[in-house]
């Protein structure tokens, strides 16, 4: 039996476990956190690709209970007290045919639980070597070897550093950040939010009925990367007071809390621009080899495919990592270099650099929202590069499963 190692235990890693245990290949996932985490990270999109591949696994229903069930949003533009209500459902239909928005952290738990009793998991433990014959050594546990090695922790992957060395990051422009707030200042209700927008910046609140709590999220933008420590949290709520001052009161009350004590997240909207992510027994998956920019550019629904697309081809290969990682690299790498696109375009609309953007990205969703729900999705599935990019991946099935 063919032993595999994943690293990482959030989207891509819990897949790929499910679907190499059910290929009948021995998996063990190291995860450097203690406990599967829960970050307060921010509300994620499944498009129909990732939507049938987890019907496949059984999981489905389960994902679209937990979904945050948002349906209307009040967008509010900078310098203005009036709000321009909008119908996020009509949106989310001209966007795809099959669609759920779900926090990462329940989506990730909802992966795990899936497969856990058919992978070994290795919490609060990191990979320290991966040496060229699949040899790994960790930070607590004994070292062992594997006849492939799978780095699935992130855009900033330990996989990758040891075996890739630095790779750069190309910054999009984009910063996000997410807080944890007291669900009660979601007045709205659960599946109201609320956008403020402004030229180079936008906030955002929202609750949803699986959270405890509501997310303010933080979208800006700068031309040139700044200076921080993706581990440097009060330099980072430091840098976010600076941006978003002034932008409303109500986002300044968000700020206000920001010492609160809720979770906090805040990372740089960046791409990995590898055209292969393959050496030796080593490859990558999700957004360790090939994120396309986090909360612009489908990685989720990206890392989904991807990790189910490994596992078949392992399969279908016969546990032969080359040939396997080949026809990997093939299928996905057009996927990833589309959503590298999209994601620039993406940035630019979701962040608007001047007051006309700022009035075309408020009045452009206001109209969208307003068409009959049919006109909205015929005109969205005559471009299938632009809105329906992400509902438009191939998945094949793969007869070993």
């Amino acid at each position: 039996m063919k032993s595999i190692l994943i690293s990482g235990a959030s989207v891509a890693g819990p897949v790929l476990a499910y679907w190499l245990a059910r290929y009948g290949f021995d998996v063990t996932v190291v995860e450097r956190a203690p406990a599967l985490r829960k970050t307060g990270g921010h509300a994620v999109d499944l498009f129909r690709p990732a939507m049938e591949i987890s019907e496949r696994m059984g999981v489905l229903p389960r994902i679209e209970a937990a979904g945050t069930g948002a349906t209307r949003m009040s967008v509010v533009r900078e310098g203005r007290r009036k709000a321009v209500d909008v119908d996020l459902g009509k949106i989310f239909q001209a966007t795809s045919d099959r669609h759920v928005e779900i926090m990462r952290d329940d989506l990730a738990e909802i992966y795990y639980d899936a497969g856990k009793d058919h992978a070994r998991y290795l919490f609060g433990d990191s990979i320290t070597r991966i040496g060229p014959d699949g040899e790994a050594e960790f930070e607590r546990s004994a070292p062992g070897r594997y006849d492939v090695i799978i780095g699935a922790d992130g855009l900033h992957s330990t996989v990758r550093r040891l075996v890739f060395g630095e790779v750069p990051e190309h910054h999009v422009g984009g910063y996000l950040a997410v807080l944890s707030l007291p669900k009660d200042l979601a007045a709205a209700g659960e599946a109201h939010s609320r956008l403020h927008v402004g030229v180079n910046r936008a906030a955002a609140l929202y609750t949803a009925r699986t959270l405890p709590d509501a997310r303010a999220v933080f979208l800006f933008n700068r031309p040139e990367p700044l200076d921080y420590h993706h581990r440097d949290v009060p330099r980072q709520k430091e840098l976010l007071r600076q941006v978003f001052a002034g932008l409303n009161p109500e986002v300044d009350g968000w700020l206000a809390r920001l010492d609160g004590g809720g979770a906090f997240y805040f990372d740089s909207i960046t791409q990995l621009r590898l055209d292969s992510w393959s050496r030796g027994r080593v490859t990558l998956a999700g957004d360790a080899g090939y994120c396309p920019g986090p909360a612009v550019g489908g990685s989720t629904s990206l890392a989904v495919v991807g990790a189910y697309v490994l596992a078949g081809e392992l399969a279908e290969a016969g546990g032969d990592h080359e040939a396997a990682f080949q026809a990997y690299e093939r299928q996905v790498l057009p996927l990833v270099q589309a959503s590298r696109k999209f994601a620039l375009g993406a940035a630019k609309t979701l962040i608007p650099g001047s007051r006309a953007a700022v009035w075309g990205l408020v009045n452009g969703a206001r109209v969208a929202a307003a068409l009959p729900a049919g006109v909205s999705r015929t005109l969205a599935k005559l471009n299938s590069k632009g809105l329906r990019l992400h509902d438009s991946m191939p998945v094949r099935d793969y007869a070993a499963g």
